[in-house]
C-alpha cells in the first residue's frame, strides 16, 4: 500500500486507511478510485498527487 500527497493542498491519502467517509475502502489504490474522484480538500484530481514516502 502506497500514500500520496495532494501537490496542491498537501492532503494525503493513504491506500492502506482509505477514506471511509467517501465510501472508500481501506485497500483501494489510488490508481483504481473512479476517474472523476477529486481531493476531498481542495478538488484536484488523482493525477495530481504524487507519491510518498512513509
Amino acid at each position: 500500500m502506497k500514500k500520496w500527497q495532494c501537490r496542491y493542498c498537501s492532503f494525503i491519502y493513504d491506500e492502506a486507511l482509505g477514506l471511509p467517509d467517501e465510501g472508500i475502502a481501506p485497500g483501494i489504490a489510488l490508481k483504481d478510485l473512479p476517474d472523476d474522484w477529486m481531493c476531498p480538500d481542495c478538488g484536484v484530481t488523482k493525477d495530481d498527487f504524487d507519491e510518498i514516502e512513509d
